[in-house]
């Protein structure tokens, strides 16, 4: 069955509903995960001494933000056993970075959460959820 399950965590509450679900799967099956967290970019502007925060500054919290985010899940696989490696990217588009992760790492499964937004207000705002899923080779389970 799975073997390698990518769980991406942005750390919100629908997010914790896949951790869950990707988590027993791995157990259930003796799979190791690996779970991201997506930092964004530095919001560099034309007018740089206008920035509200020094661009050293963001990328530490930026770091400290994503790390927490992962150790949770981490924790979390600890105590169900589940081997877990955590990663955080830097990325202007979090779809690619989860199927770059996905790809490096071999992983036969993704394992996302989706807000469930349908018509007209899923295709105006979209969703990560929905380009990996467009744009994936790899098997994509979403989680509601």
């Amino acid at each position: 069955m799975f073997q390698r399950i990518l769980i991406p965590t942005d750390g919100s509450d629908i997010t914790h509903k896949s951790v869950s679900t990707a988590l027993s799967l791995a157990a259930s099956v003796g799979a190791r995960v690996y779970v991201l967290s997506v930092k964004e970019p530095f919001p560099y502007s034309a007018i740089s001494e206008m920035q509200p925060t020094p661009p050293q500054e963001f990328f530490e919290a930026q770091e400290r933000i994503a790390s927490s985010r992962v150790q949770e899940v981490a924790q979390l696989a600890e105590t169900q056993g589940v081997v877990c490696e955590t990663h955080t990217v830097e990325a202007l588009h979090p779809w690619e970075a989860i199927i770059e992760l996905a790809q490096q790492k071999a992983c036969d499964l993704i394992v996302m959460a989706s807000h469930g937004r349908r018509g007209v207000t899923a295709l105006l705002l979209g969703s990560e959820t929905q380009k990996v899923l467009t744009h994936s080779k790899v098997p994509v389970l979403v989680v509601r």
